[in-house]
């Protein structure tokens, strides 16, 4: 199948349609551990941070747990620049090749990590010369750039035991799995990480399925993102200096750094593997009096036979050196004023050999709001005959209004492509925001056309709404309701957590619009709220949340959910209980009763009247 699919894109010049077929092919023959995502930025992603803010880990907090390292500086530094009079600067010069030559497969990882970590932290500017100066100090980059093809040095690269003499007491964290020390943890590989340091940190950086700390590129990645750790911008010298103490806290490591960060920026040049010049003096390799054992003098190596140069004139302190404008003498090299502004990437590298990067799976993805995608993109790295493009760096990028996040909550990560040529993101997790985005996947580096893929996250739905308890509800006007209301939703009969509900009072079970009178919600003031379901698919409203409002009358506590669930509740209004007058006792007028002092009037007297009527007799 390979062969073929080769020979169609030879005459297609990588066309859609043959893309898209040797994808299916290459994807379909994966198994399942192959095509798994292989990120360059998780330790990135993480919440802790690095060095001067990052909790103790035996060493203080430092990356080697403050281990020894080479403390040999850069060939020749120069004095005052001329014509700049009392600066303080004194900048090293590069005198020969050899000094200012790095390995292969080692700059290659150098200036890999600092294109990935770019891409996802551009804030940071990490300078590719940062990482070579710290692999200079720390293992003379991987000893020379004794490599095999993949990156992993030839041999262990381990650091004394961590046991307290003369270094930091770090007792073994990794039960001998980095560094064979069961007792002790001892600094591991060409970026001396401590094993307890790279659980944090560690990466893989070459796609091979491992996270090495014996790598090159695995290790370089790593040290990459804890410089950049807490926010830091290298641009800034102090950030610099914090990142630099936060890999080993001594400020002679800080000044020897610095150097080689300075040298390394005037000028270097790439060497075979495993001829790189190798350093002499450690930090724990001191005479007698504390100061550091001598360095042998660098004396560059001619190209060819040279003549002798004349000795200095007698009194003479610094000879001009010869203008090598004769045949046969060696020019020293040119040394660049700025560093290029571009670094373009050589067809040898593997993002140079690709010719298509194309969708392999989950084109479309779909996801509710608040929950993790089951599936995440997935691209193929294809060269010009159709095979897969190992150790390929492909940047995933979120596009468009969305509150949607890789793990770690970032907007843009970069993986790393396998054997296979698969490179797939990171877990990704939908928002809170409904609607429709787009993840662009680019080759770092490279102009190619973008591989897209179309997402979508929608609303969290329920197609069932059941009242849990079925008191009736009734309220007079003026108060509130005093019954609560609970509500299950589920969907295709699973509890249905997160869903929106929307909750109106209206006058019937046919009404559109909520009701302009009657109840109202206590937290809105209105007619119309928005719930969610708990957890448990459960929506409750606490007794007192609905207030009855002042017209008397039938109405419905309506609940729709996205997925078609609704729900009337009826809502009963009555008039406020009268309580009744009581009759006054029907026992007659009573009589006025006369003031004692009052005589009564001979109209009302019963003596008078009775007299009054009478008839004397004879």
């Amino acid at each position: 199948m390979a062969p073929d699919i080769g020979r169609r894109l030879r005459r297609g010049a990588t066309s859609g349609a043959v893309v898209a077929a040797a994808v299916a092919a290459l994807a379909a023959s994966q198994a399942p551990e192959a095509i798994q995502p292989t990120t360059d930025n998780s330790g990135g992603d993480r919440a802790v941070g690095a060095g001067d803010t990052a909790p103790s880990s035996g060493g203080g907090g430092s990356a080697t747990g403050d281990s020894p390292y080479y403390t040999e500086l850069p060939p020749l530094k120069t004095p005052n620049k001329p014509g700049k009079p009392g600066t303080s600067v004194n900048l090293p010069v590069i005198m020969g090749p050899a000094e200012a030559g790095i390995p292969a497969s080692v700059l290659s990882a150098y200036k890999r990590a600092e294109q990935s970590i770019r891409s996802t932290d551009p804030g940071c500017n990490l300078p590719w010369q940062l990482l070579a100066g710290i692999g200079k100090v720390e293992s003379g980059q991987a000893r020379g750039g004794r490599v095999d093809a993949n990156g992993t040095t030839t041999s262990p690269i381990l650091g004394p035991a961590l046991n307290g003499v003369g270094f930091a007491n770090i007792s073994d964290t990794d039960g001998g799995a980095y560094d064979g020390d069961k007792v002790h943890d001892r600094a591991v590989g060409p970026m001396q990480f401590i094993p307890s340091t790279w659980a944090t940190w560690g990466q893989d950086a070459n796609g091979d399925g491992k996270k090495d700390p014996n790598n090159i590129y695995d290790a370089a990645q790593a040290a990459g993102l804890y410089l950049c750790a807490n926010d830091r911008n290298l641009a800034l010298r102090a950030d610099l200096d914090r990142a630099i103490l936060s890999y080993n806290r001594s400020t002679e490591y800080l000044n020897t750094v610095l150097s080689w960060f300075e040298y390394y920026k005037r000028g270097t040049h790439q060497v075979p593997d495993g001829t790189g010049v190798l350093p002499v003096d450690r930090s724990d390799d001191r005479r007698p009096g504390g100061f550091p054992s001598p360095t042998a003098p660098f004396v560059p190596a001619p190209t060819s036979p040279s003549p002798t140069s004349p000795a200095p004139k007698p009194g003479t302190q610094n000879p001009k050196p010869p203008e090598p404008s004769k045949p046969g003498t060696t020019k020293p090299p040119t040394v660049p004023t700025k560093p290029p502004t571009t670094d373009p990437t050589p067809p040898t590298t593997p993002a140079g050999k690709v010719a298509a990067l194309a969708v392999a799976a989950n084109g479309k993805l779909t996801a509710p709001t608040d929950s993790d995608f089951a599936k995440t993109p997935r691209v193929a790295a294809l060269d010009a005959s159709g095979k897969p493009v190992s150790k390929v760096s492909v940047r995933f990028e979120i596009v468009g209004a969305t509150d949607t996040r890789f793990a770690g909550g970032k907007t843009s990560v970069t993986a790393t492509t396998t054997a296979a040529g698969i490179a797939s993101s990171p877990a990704l997790r939908a928002g809170e925001k409904t609607g429709a985005f787009t993840i662009r996947a680019t080759v770092v580096g490279r102009t190619l056309d973008a591989a897209d893929f179309a997402v979508t996250v929608t609303e969290r739905q329920a197609d069932t709404l059941v009242r849990v308890d079925g008191d009736p509800l009734s309220a007079a006007t003026g108060t509130a309701f005093d019954q609560r209301v609970q509500v299950k939703a589920t969907d295709k009969s699973a509890l249905a957590p997160g869903v929106r509900v929307t909750a109106q009072i209206v006058t019937s079970k046919t009404a559109e619009e909520a009701s302009t009178e009657g109840p109202t919600f206590k937290s809105t003031s209105s007619r119309t709220a928005t719930f969610t379901t708990a957890t448990d698919g459960t929506l409750t409203l606490k007794a007192g949340d609905l207030l009855a409002g002042d017209k008397e009358g039938m109405y419905y506590l309506k609940l729709t959910a996205p997925g078609g669930g609704t729900l009337f509740v009826e809502l009963k209004v009555t008039e406020p209980a009268t309580t009744p007058t009581p009759d006054p006792t029907e026992t007659g007028t009573p009589e006025a009763t006369p003031s004692p002092s009052t005589s009564p009037s001979p109209s009302t007297s019963p003596s008078s009247s009775s007299s009054s009527s009478a008839t004397p007799k004879d």
